[in-house]
């Protein structure tokens, strides 16, 4: 669908690490100095879901499909970024085409591994990041104000514009990230925004990579990030990249006892897939059969011929009528048949709105 996240950090704060475990493959070299990762690494990421297991238990099928997720490691990022420091215009290229910042920060010790600062302090890795994408965004604000200080006389459009980017580059100027912006909401700010592509602009979330203490007790590293996560209205996630590294290869049943045994209910990874899912605006609805389960993707508040179309063009021409069963009737009952014999089963037109977990057949004529 053309939607990504982007995993960005300062070089050697386990962004790569991060990125091998997501894919469950040694995709992206790790190593213990700057820029090992120069190229973007790009993958595709299951998005893990029980409910196709509870649903593949019901109907036995010969394979499950899971919604799947675009994931891009990004060369690592120094100060001078926005200026062309390190790698900072392939870093500033790449981020602007994902959708999503996973932020990878640092909230461990560890002598072993050297950290291109001299030592861990987490707000100063995310204030250098975020520091560089205001400075990048700045620049490109100045370039359009430029351009409506051309036609601000004559025409209302660009002079509100202008008057707003006006405002807007003081707001920036003071260290503040665009989505903060007070008037994000208005019109002339989405207008703006879809001109100038603001980083700032973008769904952040902050992986806190910790060591293997630090998933059962948070560090005051992992204190400070949080509270600056929740005065952004950000997502934290807590994650030890070594261990979730550990986890490759193990099956599912193994991989929960070990987590068990670390005292954690869920990995960090699931989290981060789970929520990166929702922040682009995602959801699944599910088809069932004895060929195969499957979840397939479509934004939130799609419509029934719409989501039909995912599957194939030819059923959102042809759609006739949407068969429907909410996942928790399909599970309860055992099953389409029986859920549709409890009247569980509802016909729904063009103008229906799917729901997250919507079991469908569609009927359709070409």
């Amino acid at each position: 669908m053309g939607l990504s996240i982007g995993l960005v950090g300062l070089p050697n704060v386990g962004k790569s690490t991060t990125f091998n475990a997501l894919t469950k493959a040694q995709n992206a070299e790790a190593a213990n100095y700057p820029f090992c990762t120069i190229e973007p690494n790009k993958a595709v990421v299951p998005v893990p879901d029980k409910r196709l297991d509870a649903l593949a238990k019901i109907v036995k099928p010969e394979r499950i499909q899971h919604s799947i997720l675009d994931f891009v490691d990004i060369a690592g990022l120094v100060k001078g970024a926005s200026k062309g420091e390190g790698l900072g215009n392939k870093f500033l290229s790449n981020i602007r085409e994902t959708e999503v910042i996973l932020q990878i920060v640092r909230c461990f010790e560890d002598d072993n591994i050297v950290h291109t600062e001299g030592g861990i302090d987490p707000l100063r890795d995310v204030s250098i990041i975020e520091g560089e994408l205001i400075l990048a965004d700045i620049e490109v604000l100045q370039n359009r104000m430029e351009r409506l200080k051309k036609y601000a006389k004559t025409d209302k459009t660009a002079a509100a514009s202008l008057a707003m980017a006006e405002e807007l580059l003081e707001f920036l100027a003071d260290g503040n990230l665009a989505r903060n912006y007070p008037q994000a909401d208005s019109e002339t700010y989405q207008l703006l925004n879809r001109e100038v592509r603001f980083l700032t602009q973008k769904e952040i979330m902050y992986g806190a990579n910790v060591d293997e203490d630090g998933l059962v007790e948070d560090s005051k590293y992992v204190i400070e990030l949080k509270e600056h996560a929740a005065k952004n209205g950000c997502e934290l996630i807590k994650l030890c990249a070594k261990i979730e590294e550990e986890l490759i290869g193990l099956d599912d049943e193994e991989a929960d006892e070990f987590l068990r045994d670390l005292g954690v209910a869920e990995s960090g990874l699931e989290q981060i897939i789970q929520k990166g899912f929702d922040k682009l605006g995602l959801m699944s609805y599910f088809t069932a059969g004895v060929k195969e389960v499957r979840a397939w993707t479509i934004r939130k508040n799609t419509t029934a011929p719409k989501a039909a179309a995912v599957i194939h063009n030819d059923f959102e021409k042809g759609f006739i009528r949407a068969e429907v069963i909410a996942y928790d009737d399909f599970v309860a009952f055992g099953g389409e048949a029986k859920a549709k014999e409890a009247g569980k089963m509802r016909l729904e037109g063009k103008e229906y709105i799917v729901n997250d977990g919507d079991v469908m057949h569609f009927r359709f004529n070409i």
